[in-house]
């Protein structure tokens, strides 16, 4: 997150800085004017006054300059930082060719603190330290000698900046990690709302309809009893979509697969028996949730071709980098070439709902079927899905 070409999960990143080099170019206006201010007031310790002016002029042109660079994320280049840094230091080396080697304060002072702090803003604990070390290092370069050492003063001001710039710089990291997270779970509120408004939308009409046409071919039979049915398994599959959209966890977040089947089997229509390990099995929300819908669409399916109260067996299993999820029913399985003939026909359910969304977590959905009934095996990986 440096501030150049963001994509779209670091506009929040990149806003925070904005922020932050805002409240920095205020920071850099009061030390320059601190800077003259006390340059002018210490006049008469320059043994070399114009060079001295030299370096108070070109640090006070450099901040108009930093100003002006720092205001858009597309100008804040590590060429603009890097210079940013170098003009703080040689302003701090140039001290004693202009004061002579008995000064006691550098010309730019607290000047340094913009160079700083900009590091530490853009490249956070790490720029914070680099900056550190690089003006710690100067500064004592110009004042410790053999016959000289480093006294307590002097310590003091190296010891303030090398904690300074790594906190500072961590603090801003936070800040932007903690905007990146409210955006996501602010758009993760939007999206729920959304899918409400559409399931709604589909409920008032889409499923009425499905629901409508189911009656009315039962009723007239014939030719328009595989219509009804039809109708009927799409409403289901509808219904099974929405309550599957009923639920958004933020990023990053487990969920108890365990848990979740056996509160899918409670819900869900029929007699359906779960076995799981016994203690929660965590996964990252995404793939419990995919997982949880494939398995209501492999019950879905138990439902509408073995019977509304054919009884079905879910058993989970969890392996160290892995889940597996058996679903199994005793009906007559599934006849050969059924499932291309609905594929051809439109009809995506195995296709989408269950192969699918395996699939997309990088997993595989094998499906064993006979006239002792069908058993769907779904092998998940948690290490490439996290």
């Amino acid at each position: 997150m440096t501030g150049t070409a963001p994509g779209v999960d670091e506009r929040a990143a990149v806003a925070v800085e904005d922020r932050l080099h805002r409240a920095l170019a205020l920071v850099r206006v009061v030390v320059s004017i601190n800077m003259v201010a006390l340059n002018l007031w210490r006049r008469d310790n320059f043994d070399h006054p114009a060079l001295g002016a030299a370096v108070v002029v070109v640090a006070v042109a450099w901040t108009g300059v930093a100003l002006w660079g720092y205001a858009e994320a597309r100008r804040r280049t590590p060429l603009l930082l890097a210079v940013d840094l170098a003009v703080a230091v040689g302003a701090v080396a140039l001290t004693p060719l202009a004061k002579g080697p008995d000064f006691n304060a550098t010309i730019p002072g607290f000047w340094v603190i913009g160079a700083l702090l900009a590091w530490a803003v853009h490249w956070h604990w790490k720029g914070g330290l680099a900056a550190a070390v690089l003006l710690s290092a100067a500064d004592i370069a110009i004042r410790v000698s053999v016959d000289q050492p480093l006294d307590q003063g002097n310590y003091g001001n190296v010891f303030l900046l090398m904690i300074g710039g790594p906190i500072v710089g961590y603090m801003c990291a936070s800040l932007q990690q903690m905007a990146v997270e409210r955006d996501a779970a602010q758009r993760a509120a939007a999206a729920a709302e959304e899918r409400t408004r559409l399931a709604r939308a589909v409920h008032d009409g889409v499923l009425q309809v499905l629901s409508l046409v189911q009656r009315r071919a039962g009723e007239a039979g014939g030719d328009l009893t595989e219509l009804g049915r039809l109708a009927g398994e799409q409403e289901r599959s509808l219904r099974s979509l929405i309550r599957q959209q009923d639920t958004v966890t933020a990023p990053g977040s487990t969920v108890d697969l365990a848990g979740a089947l056996e509160r899918l089997a409670t819900a869900h229509a029929g007699r359906v028996d779960v076995a799981t390990p016994g203690t929660p099995v965590p996964v990252p929300a995404h793939v419990g949730h995919e997982v949880v819908a494939a398995v209501s669409a492999c019950l879905d399916n138990v439902r509408v071709h073995v019977g509304d109260g054919a009884p079905a067996w879910v058993l989970l299993d969890a392996v160290p980098g892995e889940v597996v999820v058996s679903v199994r029913d005793d009906g007559p399985g599934i006849p050969a070439g059924r499932l291309e003939t609905a594929a051809a026909s439109g009809r995506l359910g195995v296709g989408q709902s269950i192969r699918g969304r395996i699939a997309d977590l990088g997993g595989t959905a094998r499906l064993d079927t006979g006239s002792w009934g069908t058993e769907w095996e779904l092998t998940v990986p948690l290490e490439a899905t996290s």
